[in-house]
């Protein structure tokens, strides 16, 4: 009876190690996975309070042009960590009239996946609107 218990031990020895080694590079995978998309989601809400920004920067100035200048400088300054690449302000509103909507677009490139070797670019967009405030810049 002692001969065929040892018998049986013999056939699991390893056997943990073996899983150890097929598991944990699925796990360390899934782990930079989530990191990675957490990195965009990130970026996301980062993109989201630049435009935000930009908006309202742009919409207390007293011209247009001067207005777009503010707008450009505020997003660069909320997204100079988050982007890789130059990040892009256009306005999607019509006009710069008194009593109208300043509304910009925010764009950038994410590379969120870069971290597990997958070098794919990621273009981020947001948009947002702000009313050109009455009592905007005179000087």
């Amino acid at each position: 009876m002692g001969c065929f218990s040892s018998l049986s031990d013999r056939g699991d020895r390893g056997l943990s190690t073996i899983e150890v080694v097929i598991l944990a590079p699925v796990m360390i995978m899934f782990i930079l996975v989530l990191v990675a998309f957490g990195q965009l989601v990130d970026g996301r809400g980062a993109l989201d309070g630049a435009a935000r920004d930009a908006a309202r920067s742009g919409s207390i100035q007293k011209d247009h042009a001067t207005a777009m200048a503010e707008a450009r400088k505020a997003a660069e300054a909320d997204l100079t960590d988050i982007c890789s690449g130059p990040v892009t302000v256009t306005q999607t509103s019509a006009g710069f009239e008194p009593d109208t909507i300043f509304s910009v677009e925010v764009s950038c490139e994410v590379r969120g996946l870069a971290m597990l070797g997958l070098d794919i670019p990621t273009t981020l967009t947001s948009t947002f609107s702000s009313p050109l405030d009455p009592f905007r810049r005179t000087v």
